[in-house]
């Protein structure tokens, strides 16, 4: 297999392009081995992780650091960063699309709130904009592709589903997914220390709340 690649993003970031399964051993190892005063953040993403660094920072050899972590991360032996917590989300099956989802999928709105609440999600990364984690977990029989028009404009706490994966809006961005409810939980406030209440693997369930 061939060895995974650090591309230059800008003066003071690498990307680093992850193999499979590895996304998260490769994030949390990023700032070891005396890296952690010169790394400023770690944003990782489906199959890569951005580094960013401090100015003054050796890119070079921080480069090299990058490459080793990569080339050698365990897809087996599972994350040296916190372990994974559970993160209970109440939901309304309120959406403004959970009509239309529930006569595509040839099932009633009861039907995709049993289904979304009795899958197993887990945040696979992050990405588009701050806040906005990308959950795995949608089970088969509510997959759909994104809108073919999307919103330009979705408020905070819609949850919204498309493709294999979940979204909770953090607020004020287009949205392209199908709306099937709505939330009152913060997951992400930029006031809060850390800003996120979820972190990369954390698990996420959601329960069906009287609307």
């Amino acid at each position: 297999m061939t060895a995974p690649a650090v591309h230059r993003a800008g003066d003071r970031s690498w990307v680093v392009d992850c193999l499979p399964g590895t996304v998260r051993a490769v994030a949390d190892g990023a700032a070891t081995d005396g890296w952690d005063a010169w790394v400023t953040d770690v944003v990782p993403a489906a199959a890569t992780v951005l580094v960013v660094t401090r100015p003054g920072t050796r890119m070079a050899a921080l480069r090299r650091h990058l490459r080793t972590l990569a080339a050698g991360a365990d897809a087996g032996a599972g994350p040296s960063g916190p372990a994974p917590r559970t993160v209970e989300v109440g939901v309304r099956y309120d959406g403004a699309d959970l009509l239309a989802v529930a006569d595509r999928l040839g099932t009633t709105p009861a039907g995709v709130a049993r289904a979304h609440t009795a899958a197993a999600h887990h945040v696979g990364f992050f990405g588009f904009a701050p806040g906005f984690a990308y959950l795995d977990g949608l089970p088969d029989g509510l997959r759909l592709p994104r809108l073919s028009t999307p919103r330009p404009r979705v408020e905070a706490g819609v949850v919204a589903i498309a493709g294999n994966q979940t979204v909770v809006y953090p607020g004020g961005t287009p949205g392209g997914w199908h709306q099937i409810g709505t939330t009152t939980a913060v997951l992400w406030d930029v006031d809060a220390t850390p800003p996120n209440r979820l972190g990369l693997g954390d698990r996420v369930r959601f329960v069906e709340v009287p609307g």
